[in-house]
């Protein structure tokens, strides 16, 4: 499975299990959000008491891998594979560097 490294920066909600927000910065300086469960994105048992921020993991797949202009690798991933994970703002795919992507 592949996953993507993002950062878990507040917790949002205390319901069981708990939810929080996380931050991706795209291969192109972009900025993306996700609000997820805890137990999806990391193995830790979080709270609002915890600090922030934290290392997190978002499973993906990837759709395509290039190089940039600069001979950077670049991935383009897809978060709705294999667990239905989009942005807040609606968005699964996006182009990421090589080097935030784990093999797990």
């Amino acid at each position: 499975m592949t996953v993507l490294d993002v950062e878990i920066v507040r917790f949002v909600n205390p319901h069981q299990p708990g939810v929080v927000e996380c931050s991706l910065t795209d291969a192109w300086g972009g900025e993306h959000r996700f609000i997820e469960k805890v137990p999806v994105v990391t193995s830790e048992d979080l709270t609002e008491s915890s600090s922030y921020p934290r290392r997190g993991v978002i499973a993906c797949g990837v759709v395509q891998r290039f190089l940039d202009p600069d001979g950077r690798e670049i991935v383009t991933i897809d978060t709705m594979t294999p667990w239905g994970i989009e942005s807040k703002e609606g968005h699964t795919q996006f182009d990421v560097a090589a080097s935030m992507l784990i093999e797990i």
